[in-house]
């Protein structure tokens, strides 16, 4: 059936209804009344709000923002959220901002030689309203949660449970059972590593208490896996007393559950066997509560939680879609009724998630993509190709044999390699500028090449850790040691018995040594082999992007930001500083001022390397690299899911030779989730050994063919094969 019919149908049975109908509503805080103007349906997506009127008419409500979530206050009343914050309205059309208390980020726009500053609230993860009292609602953002009790005309912070990590999901308040008959305050948050907890925000000295037991964890850990949503809903029992529901669901499982709160536990509603599952955006109707999760809109009956396939919800929200890509919708739970609930689902992009399995599949589109790159991104599997050994004919054969061997079609090579070195010759003389041009690539020669054999070219520049900049202008650009006024580097220390240190150890220019208070021991400080520059540097930034520029103009096909972070390693690290920081700036918005920066100059498609503790939980604490926020910047994230980096018990549970397949399908799926299914997710594969416990029990050219396994099954667009060395013995030959 065509979704303009079915729309038709739809329409036709609203207009029929609206007007006499309306009175016999139910429940007149949700009936279609209180759309003002007679809208049947209403939209938020990256463009704003929308009005869908009886005659599928598309109207403009607000437009000055993204609308990630449509929320419904009470009767007459509504909020959104997105870019701009928390807005509020009685009448769809005057808008208000509510984010008195919020935290404001700074974002620094850099253009002609001129700095400019945007002030933004900083990106808000949920926002719910008590469904008992308007005026209490809640948010939250990446290391806060935040309590209004005036309808968000003012905010306070109620901080975030110990241990503190960056990472919140869902937020959600209710008048649980305590001490009155009215019930007590609480709100609920969801953390993405450490579970739920929740807290009474009225008592004194109010502390987060953890809420976890019966939540499935992530295996071989402690951790309660993510809490996508929750859901608070007041009924009563058999005998009319008043009782509250609590519903919660997993974002990386299919599961949901019921809040016992008389035993503070969880108990299992639903689930179903699939290997990995999202669900996401619970939302109360009349005798069920909707959710979704893949390509699916579904519900779950209150009375006994049999769940049903919402098909006619599901082909409503897919006629809209043909007029408008939307991200939250307001339609009516039963169209051919009147008094039916409205119904409020969020989160829409899983409906254009394919359903994960454990059979290999390819994707060809991302549905969700902000910019029409990844149509030229996707489905690339290819190698990290040293560019010493891209040289000569001789040597780059090699590599050209294996990719053929595997039947890959891709090459990242560096072009700004990890000491800052420029590995071509820069036409444009600022370039040359700021950089040393070491040992160049005739990239010209190679590019031609590569098209020839229909290979795929990826740039690698490595931005923040630059040897070279740093040494540029006396430090203009590099990090500062505020304790010794100068370049910043990172060391660690360690006390070791003068005996042990060795000869070479002495003659090492990376070592000092330093006398104890122990006459037996010495202090040996080892340097790390890097130099970092500031993040926070427009000049910086507008470096690393004229590179890019030129090497797209040149012909490589793709621009990847390795190093996109800041330093994070060293006894040292609090004395790094960071001259050029603006007020109001954080990581985060260093991070997204840079890429924004560069995505407006770059007409090609940029992938950005991270960690793949910030790929799989949902935080970018140290580094900057929250995927939530720099997803709608990019066109590829390409995690270090490596083995060997991970604890060496994580997910090593029977059988555990089938670890590397886990945590590269596994973590695939969770990086394309975080990132709302708007990037291709391109996974670093790990094809060398690393001395530690798992590897030199398992590492063989079998461990390698399971991590391309578990990225192709995956299915998110591609995968690239490491070995710094350049050899590629193990990587798997292709199946014909």
């Amino acid at each position: 059936m065509k979704f303009g019919f079915i729309v038709s149908v739809i329409l036709t049975l609203l207009a029929s209804c609206t007007g006499s109908c309306a009175s016999a509503s139910t429940h007149p805080a949700q009936r279609l009344a209180a759309f003002e103007g007679n809208w049947t349906a209403l939209v938020g997506n990256n463009n704003g709000l929308f009005g869908i009127d009886q005659a599928g008419k598309l109207t403009e409500l607000w437009t000055e923002g993204s609308v990630r979530k449509i929320v419904s206050v009470e009767q007459g009343v509504w909020a959104i959220l997105g870019n701009e914050g928390v807005l509020i309205s009685n009448d769809l059309v005057t808008w208000e901002k509510r984010n008195g208390g919020l935290p404001v980020k700074t974002i620094k726009v850099f253009q002609d030689g001129r700095k400019s500053f945007l002030q933004i609230v900083q990106e808000l993860k949920d926002l719910k309203v008590n469904p008992e009292n308007p005026q209490v609602m809640v948010c939250s953002t990446k290391d806060r949660i935040y309590l209004s009790r005036n309808q968000g005309r003012s905010w306070v912070n109620l901080g975030l449970p110990t241990p503190r990590t960056n990472g919140t999901k869902t937020v959600a308040s209710a008048y649980m059972p305590g001490a009155t008959a009215a019930g007590e305050l609480t709100v609920f948050m969801s953390s993405c590593v450490y579970g739920v907890y929740y807290i009474h925000p009225d008592r004194p000295n109010a502390q987060w208490t953890e809420l976890s037991r019966g939540l499935e964890r992530l295996e071989s850990t402690n951790n309660a896996d993510e809490v996508a949503d929750i859901l608070v809903r007041p009924s009563t029992d058999i005998y009319g007393n008043k009782k509250i529901d609590v519903f919660v669901s997993q974002t990386f499982r299919r599961r949901i559950y019921q809040l016992d709160w008389s035993r503070k536990t969880f108990n299992h509603i639903w689930r179903d066997a699939s290997p990995f599952g999202t669900v996401d955006s619970l939302s109360p109707g009349e005798n069920d509560f909707y959710f979704l999760y893949e390509g699916t809109v579904a519900s779950l009956s209150y009375e006994n939680f049999t769940k049903q396939k919402q098909q006619g919800v599901q082909d409503a929200i897919a006629s809209i879609s043909e007029q408008i890509m939307p991200n939250s919708v307001v339609i009516l739970e039963d169209r051919t009724r009147s008094d039916s609930k409205l119904l409020v689902l969020n989160e829409l992009w899983l409906l254009a998630e394919p359903e994960p399995s454990i059979t290999e599949r390819k994707s060809t589109t991302i549905p969700n993509a902000r910019s029409p790159f990844p149509a030229h991104a996707i489905d690339k599997e290819g190698i990290y190709l040293p560019v010493n050994h891209a040289m000569d004919s001789s040597t780059l054969r090699r590599y050209l044999n294996h990719i053929d061997r595997a039947g890959l079609n891709m090459v990242v090579i560096d072009m700004k390699d990890d000491y800052g070195r420029l590995r071509f010759s820069p036409r444009n003389p600022a370039i040359t500028a700021k950089g040393r041009v070491f040992n160049p690539l005739d990239i010209d020669q190679f590019l031609s090449d590569m098209k020839e054999r229909g290979i795929y070219t990826v740039a690698r520049i490595v931005v923040f850790k630059d040897r070279e900049l740093a040494a540029r202008e006396n430090g203009r650009y590099a990090v500062w040691d505020r304790r010794n006024n100068k370049p910043w580097v990172g060391y660690y220390d360690r006390r070791q018995r003068s005996e042990d240190i060795t000869e070479a150890d002495r003659n090492n220019s990376f070592i000092q040594i330093f006398p104890s208070d122990d006459p037996e021991f010495e202090i040996v400080r080892r340097t790390y082999d890097e130099r970092w520059v500031d993040p926070y540097s427009e000049e910086v930034w507008e470096y690393n992007t004229a590179v890019s520029v030129e090497l797209y103009e040149r012909g490589f096909d793709e621009i990847q930001f390795d190093y996109i972070r800041f330093p994070t390693d060293g006894d040292n690290l609090a004395d790094a500083g960071y001259r050029w920081f603006d007020t109001g700036m954080d990581m985060e918005s260093a991070m997204l001022s840079f890429l924004r920066h560069a995505r407006a100059r770059i007409n090609a498609p940029i992938s950005i390397d991270i960690y793949g503790a910030n790929g799989w939980y949902r935080t970018g604490a140290r580094t900057g690299q929250e995927v939530e926020l720099l997803a709608p910047y990019v066109d590829v994230i390409c995690p270090m899911y490596y083995p060997s980096h991970f604890e060496q018990h994580f997910l090593a549970h029977n059988p555990p030779e089938l670890r590397p397949w886990r945590i590269i399908y596994q973590g695939t799926l969770r990086t394309s989730r975080i990132a709302r299914g708007q990037v291709i997710v391109r996974s670093w594969v790990q094809a060398f050994f690393l001395n530690v416990s798992y590897d030199r029990q398992y590492y063989d050219e079998v461990y390698v063919r399971r991590q391309t396994e578990g990225a192709r099954q995956a299915g998110n667009g591609g995968l690239t094969y490491w070995n710094q060395g350049g050899r590629y013995d193990d990587v798997p030959n292709r199946v014909e």
